[in-house]
């Protein structure tokens, strides 16, 4: 780092993921302006900053938020190592010079106005380029498969693609529940499934009886060009995890979602697509998920008046992504201030 420093031209600033907890005391040791970069909602972030104050002084006047809305790891019992992590990160990210977002004023206003007035925030997202979709880069280690062909076979609307991230993991019963209630909907589908998505040690993730029954209408991949399929025409519906990249990468290509959240902060990314945003649907809430939940689910999403109005809604919302990455959107406009209030800082510290 200190090399860097030497170099020409000079290093001014340092900027880092909200979850490396070492950002900061590196930057102020070495004079260097500190940006935190939150990859997630700024709602996860004010929940997170203000909890402790929740607690202690009871907002009643706050908007309600269920328990079951909340990250996994306010939900559950958690190790005191990963609280402590989760807070450091937090006090680390609000001790920063900066702070940046992958979110969109038009999509959670509230929240980044609340952060706003505590920290130099600015939403820059989302982060993916306009023609991301056409993008030949792989987004991530995984071998991904080419679905183009099948899709294109496949009338407008007709396909739901599904898929749980990369890391996360499902029950057994859980999955074949939803696996049952995918055949029972008949549907057209595109499955991409990681082989170690049990939380279980079984080497078939799929029961025998589904692979069986599914092949005329739907394939099963171990991975795929998520972006490249989700913009596809023939894709209706996103069944997910509810990711925040992959919410954004739905609401870019307009396509609404079934939502099954497993872990972090998936759940109140979930009461947004849901509650706020009227976007998609959820499955499972306080129960296990049933195959007949699933099926029905399905079936309201692809071709029933919930469906359809998600439909309307979501293409509202990728309107106002247009608009944000435009050139004199939000999101364009915040990250030229942010460049702006950046050379000021750093004007500052290179003259002490």
């Amino acid at each position: 780092m200190r090399k860097l420093l030497l170099a020409s031209p000079w290093v001014t600033c340092l900027i880092a993921g909200t979850f490396f907890v070492w950002p900061s005391t590196m930057a102020k040791k070495l004079g260097l302006t500190c940006v935190s970069f939150w990859t997630e909602p700024a709602t996860v972030l004010t929940l997170l900053y203000h909890m402790d104050l929740l607690v202690a002084n009871g907002h009643h006047t706050c908007p309600a938020i269920k328990p079951t809305d909340l990250m996994s790891y306010l939900q559950f019992d958690i190790p005191p190592v990963v609280r402590q992590i989760l807070s450091k990160a937090v006090e680390e990210t609000m001790g920063a010079d900066f702070l940046l977002c992958n979110t969109v004023e038009e999509l959670e206003l509230e929240a980044i106005s609340a952060l706003q007035r505590e920290k130099t925030f600015y939403a820059v997202g989302s982060i993916f380029p306009a023609d991301f979709a056409r993008s030949t880069i792989a987004a991530n280690l995984w071998t991904e498969s080419n679905c183009s062909q099948w899709l294109d076979s496949k009338p407008a609307g007709s396909v739901l693609y599904i898929s749980f991230g990369i890391y996360a993991k499902v029950s057994k019963g859980d999955l074949e529940e939803i696996a049952y209630g995918i055949l029972d909907s008949k549907v057209n589908f595109i499955w991409a499934i990681r082989r170690d998505i049990l939380s279980s040690d079984e080497p078939e993730p799929l029961p025998k009886e589904f692979l069986e029954g599914c092949h005329e209408r739907g394939i099963v991949v171990p991975w795929c060009r998520q972006r490249e399929v989700l913009s596809h025409p023939s894709i209706g519906g996103f069944l997910t995890h509810c990711g925040w990249n992959s919410v954004l990468e739905s609401i870019w290509c307009a396509v609404p979602l079934l939502c099954f959240p497993l872990v972090s902060n998936q759940f109140t990314n979930r009461k947004l697509v849901v509650q706020d945003w009227k976007i998609g649907i959820e499955i499972g809430g306080l129960s296990s998920v049933s195959r007949n939940e699933v099926s029905k689910k399905i079936e309201s999403l692809m071709g029933g008046e919930i469906g359809d109005q998600a439909r309307k809604e979501i293409k509202e919302l990728k309107k106002a992504l247009e608009t944000a990455l435009s050139p004199n959107g939000s999101s364009q406009m915040n990250f030229d201030q942010f460049i702006e209030d950046l050379m000021k800082q750093s004007q500052k510290r290179l003259m002490k």
